[in-house]
C-alpha cells in the first residue's frame, strides 16, 4: 500500500544521502524511480540533488507554482517511487497534490526536508507534512554537545545568529549550524 512519508530534521543531518541511497536500492532492484527536488536550490546545480559525502542525481524541479499531482500523473508509468528533496519549499496545495498521487495514483512518495527554520517556525511545506503525511521518521544528528540537534541557526557575516530575516535563503555549512534547543536559544538571545 502507498504512503507518504516525511523523513524530517536539521541541516547535515544526512537527508539527502538517504534519499539517494533509497533510490539506488530501488533501481537496483529494477524499481524505477522519480526524483524531485526545489527549483530554488541551486547548490549542486539546478535540477540536483547532491549529499556533503559527494553523491548527486539529477532530478526534476518544482517551484511555488508546480503542480505535482500532474507531475506525477505524467510521469509515473514504470515508477516504483518518488523521492522529493527539500520537502520544506513544498507548498501546502502541493503537499496535498502529494497526497492525491498516493491516494489516486497508488505511488509511494518518501518527502525529505527541514522541520524548521531559523527562527524555530516550521515551514509550510514541513507543517503540512507533519499534519497528514501517513508516516513520519526524524533523521538525527548533533551539536556541538553533543545531545541531539533539532533547531538551526542562520549566521550572518560575522558569525552572530540572525534572529530575523526571510524564511527561506538557501545555504550550507557557510550559512547554517544545527543545534540543541539550549545552544540555539543562547545563541538567539544574544
Amino acid at each position: 500500500m502507498a504512503k507518504l512519508y516525511f523523513h524530517y530534521s536539521t541541516m547535515n543531518a544526512g537527508k539527502s544521502t538517504l534519499l539517494l541511497q533509497a533510490a539506488y536500492n530501488y533501481r537496483e532492484r529494477g524499481m524505477g524511480t522519480l526524483l524531485l527536488t526545489a527549483a530554488i536550490d541551486k547548490r549542486a546545480g539546478a535540477g540536483r540533488i547532491a549529499s556533503r559525502i559527494g553523491i548527486a542525481e539529477d532530478a526534476l524541479t518544482f517551484d511555488k507554482d508546480s503542480d505535482l499531482f500532474d507531475c506525477l500523473r505524467t510521469h509515473r508509468d514504470g515508477c516504483a517511487c518518488v523521492f522529493v528533496d527539500e520537502a520544506q519549499f513544498l507548498t501546502t496545495a502541493q503537499v496535498w497534490q502529494l497526497a492525491r498521487a498516493v491516494d489516486d495514483l497508488g505511488l509511494p512518495v518518501m518527502c525529505y526536508g527541514l522541520r524548521v527554520d531559523f527562527r524555530g517556525e516550521l515551514f509550510p511545506g514541513s507543517a503540512a507534512l507533519l499534519a497528514i503525511a501517513d508516516e513520519m521518521r526524524e533523521v538525527r544528528t548533533i551539536c556541538h554537545c553533543g545531545k541531539k540537534a533539532t533547531m538551526v541557526i542562520r549566521l550572518d557575516q560575522h558569525g552572530k545568529a540572525h534572529t530575523d530575516g526571510a524564511q527561506v535563503q538557501v545555504g550550507g555549512n557557510e550559512t547554517y549550524v544545527s543545534l540543541c534547543r539550549r545552544h540555539w536559544r543562547e545563541a538567539v538571545s544574544g
